[in-house]
């Protein structure tokens, strides 16, 4: 929510806006969506139309407004990603879309590989600090991106629609991500060290960029990769084989070479043979075009040598709704909602709390529910992504089932705390959204038997994962609090694409 919202006769105004978002029925927003990586950066604005169904505004209707040229990253140093340049380049697109900062209402800024370190991501938020309270900011480790490239390009959507099993291969300038879908969820990840730019060179050939897993496929070739060498086409094509040879191992899952199992940021994949596979990433734009453009890196000879091998395969090849833009299409969404009032805030000057990350753990809701595996599906879900360190304050969605007795409460409460210690550790208040009408219940418990000092437990809520949610203070007229969800959109072919 704005910061200069106003509570008036019990609801929620936001006076940069002028209207209560409770009583319309309609509201239209401008999104943009932004993705500084390693390698290239890009946006993406759209015009979104949400109706309100009941206390939440749907997304019914999304239109792409504009999609930028795509951007090889620029430096000013080794690992300094040169902000000026990126400015310009954003200031440029804006100008081509005929949109200016004020006219956007929401976005997300995701920030890969090299742009998160600390002295690029300062950076990079100079140039949007006018904007910075409209946008998620989302840090993406290996995790969250292979989790973000799966839904952005369609493969978790397409596993849902078609029944099959559908593993996306995301294959940026750095790293590829694979996420093996079934049943409209991600079931298996993985992360390798391959990627287009691990080396990369002029128009004279000559190597500019090595990274340490190009310098490995060098050897593993028996080609010179050092910085001013040469690169012959032919030295590049040995190259590429090398490479795709170690990816489709990797795609294979199950028993595979200590060598790939050590190239590997996340662990492999477990052997199962999916229905159909899925391209995104920057290679994506080689591989599906019929007279690819030359690029000064691998991407070419990878898409060329990967389609071979993918066509002798069983799985068959589909081409994903989004490609090289398949995080950033999407940009973020508003989403509006009220909580029920039966809920527990301690102290009340928690909030307003604003930006959290969501969390949606497979909690089964059993007649005895146990905290161990509560905690197990807690942690799986903040290394998912990438918010195991602790670093930002955590909400807990769940769907409660059953009764609230105390043996139940115990178990979820105790199992809860248990997985978000690395959060909790750090100072940051337990929160917890349900989408039931126990929230009291389960804050008391908290407090009173685990001795929770610092919490918010609100329900009446649905959230999903990639959710943000900003919580407002409490409104005095009702004891409810009002929440504004801010959601990665996703491709979904019953959304208006324009």
């Amino acid at each position: 929510m704005a910061d200069d919202e106003e509570e008036q006769g019990g609801r929620i105004f936001f006076s940069n806006v002028g209207r209560s978002m409770e009583l319309e029925d309609e509201i239209v927003l401008v999104s943009v969506g932004i993705d500084i990586g390693s390698s290239t950066s890009h946006l993406a604005f759209s015009r979104i139309v949400l109706e309100r169904l009941d206390t939440r505004y749907m997304v019914v209707e999304r239109t792409l407004l504009h999609q930028s040229d795509v951007l090889l990253t620029p430096y000013s140093g080794d690992d300094e990603i040169d902000a000026d340049a990126l400015g310009a380049f954003f200031a440029d697109q804006y100008r081509q879309a005929g949109i200016t900062p004020d006219d956007i209402d929401t976005g997300a800024l995701i920030l890969t590989g090299v742009a998160v370190r600390r002295s690029n991501a300062r950076a990079i938020g100079t140039l949007f600090s006018e904007e910075t309270g409209k946008f998620v900011v989302v840090s993406a480790g290996d995790g969250l991106e292979t989790t973000l490239a799966a839904f952005g390009s369609g493969a978790v959507a397409l596993s849902g629609r078609t029944g099959e099993s559908v593993l996306n291969v995301d294959i940026g300038g750095g790293t590829s991500k694979l996420a093996f879908c079934s049943a409209g969820t991600i079931r298996h990840i993985a992360a390798i060290d391959i990627g287009a730019r691990i080396v990369a060179f002029d128009e004279n050939r000559r190597i500019t960029r090595v990274e340490e897993a190009g310098r490995y496929f060098g050897r593993k070739a028996g080609v010179e990769v050092e910085l001013g060498a040469t690169l012959s086409e032919a030295d590049a094509r040995r190259l590429a084989s090398a490479m795709v040879e170690q990816l489709f191992e990797a795609m294979q899952g199950g028993e595979m070479s200590a060598e790939t199992v050590g190239l590997h940021r996340l662990p492999p994949l477990p052997s199962v043979l999916p229905d159909v596979v899925t391209v995104s990433g920057g290679v994506s734009e080689f591989l599906y075009a019929e007279k690819p453009e030359s690029f000064s890196d691998l991407g070419p000879l990878l898409a060329e040598i990967l389609r071979e091998r993918l066509e002798r395969w069983s799985p068959r090849l589909e081409k994903p709704e989004q490609g090289i833009r398949a995080t950033v299409v999407g940009a973020s969404q508003y989403t509006v909602q009220v909580s029920g009032s039966t809920i527990f805030v301690h102290p009340l000057s928690l909030l307003p709390v604003r930006n959290i990350p969501v969390i949606k753990p497979a909690i089964e809701f059993a007649d005895k529910i146990d905290p161990s595996d509560v905690a197990a599906r807690v942690t799986e879900s903040l290394s998912r992504l990438d918010l195991n360190s602790g670093e930002s304050p955590v909400a807990v969605c769940y769907d409660w089932d059953g009764s609230a007795s105390y043996r139940r409460l115990d178990g979820f409460c105790r199992g809860v705390i248990e997985g978000l210690a690395p959060v909790l550790s750090k100072g940051h208040p337990l929160i917890l959204v349900g989408n039931g009408d126990v929230g009291g219940l389960v804050g008391m418990h908290c407090k009173l038997e685990a001795g929770i000092s610092s919490l918010v437990s609100i329900d009446g809520i649905k959230l999903d994962e990639f959710d943000f949610i900003d919580i407002g203070a409490m409104l005095e007229t009702s004891g409810a609090v009002p929440v504004v969800i801010k959601s990665l959109v996703f491709p979904d072919k019953k959304l208006g694409s324009g």
